[in-house]
C-alpha cells in the first residue's frame, strides 16, 4: 500500500478539479493508485454536477476574440464561483473555446429559453406548412423534430461543439463544471461582423 502524500492529493486535484478531502478520500479508497482514484471521482463527479448548478456565480470571466483579419469579433461572459476557478487555464481555454464556436456558428442565443416565444411560433407555423396533408401525429412529431434542429442552429448551448461535433457545447459545458468542480454558467455573448 503506498502512502498518499499531500503532492498526491495536489497532482488528483489539478487532474479532475474535485475539492482536496475528497481527492484524498479517493486515493486512500484506490492505496494511491492515481489512475484508479480519477476513474473514482469522474465517476462520483457525474452527480455532483447537478448539485452544482444551483450553486451562485458571481466570479468569472470576459473573454474577447478577434479572428483573423479583423473582420469578425466576440466577447463572451461566463460566470463560474469563485475568482481561482476564473483564472484557472482549463476555464480560460473554455471561454476561449466558446468564442471560437460564437465567431464559426453564429448563434443568436445562448439558450431555447431566450428565444422569443413568437419566434418559435412562427417557426411552428412554418414547419407544421410544410407538412399539410399528413397525419396529425406524424406532423406534431416533425414539428417537434424541426425545432429542435432550430434550436441547434440557433441556440449557443444546443450547438455541435466545432471542435467535436459528436458533443453540444452544453455537454462541454458540464464536463468542464465536472472537472473543475464549480458551477458555470454562459451569461450572454455578442458578436460583430464587418459591414453587417
Amino acid at each position: 500500500m503506498s502512502a498518499v502524500t499531500a503532492s498526491m492529493v495536489a497532482e488528483l486535484r489539478e487532474k479532475t478539479g474535485a475539492g482536496m478531502l475528497e481527492c484524498k478520500k479517493a486515493l486512500d479508497e484506490t492505496k494511491g493508485n492515481m489512475e484508479d482514484a480519477v476513474t473514482l471521482l469522474r465517476k462520483k463527479l457525474g452527480n455532483k454536477i447537478d448539485k452544482l448548478s444551483g450553486r451562485s456565480t458571481k466570479e468569472g470571466l470576459i473573454e474577447a476574440y478577434i479572428h483573423v483579419g479583423g473582420k469578425v469579433g466576440v466577447l463572451v461572459e461566463v460566470g463560474c464561483e469563485t475568482d481561482f476557478v476564473a483564472k484557472n487555464d482549463d476555464f480560460k481555454a473554455f471561454c476561449r473555446d466558446l468564442c471560437l464556436q460564437i465567431a464559426a456558428t453564429s448563434p443568436l442565443y445562448v439558450s431555447r429559453e431566450q428565444v422569443p416565444e413568437a419566434e418559435l411560433a412562427k417557426e411552428r407555423d412554418i414547419a407544421a406548412a410544410q407538412m399539410e396533408g399528413k397525419p396529425a401525429a406524424a406532423v406534431q412529431k416533425i414539428v417537434e423534430g424541426k425545432l429542435e434542429k432550430y434550436f441547434s442552429q440557433v441556440c449557443l448551448i444546443d450547438q455541435p461543439f466545432v471542435k467535436n461535433p459528436d458533443k453540444t457545447i452544453k455537454d462541454l459545458l458540464k464536463e468542464k463544471v465536472g472537472t473543475i468542480g464549480e458551477n458555470m454558467v454562459i451569461r450572454r455573448f455578442v458578436r460583430f461582423q464587418l459591414g453587417a
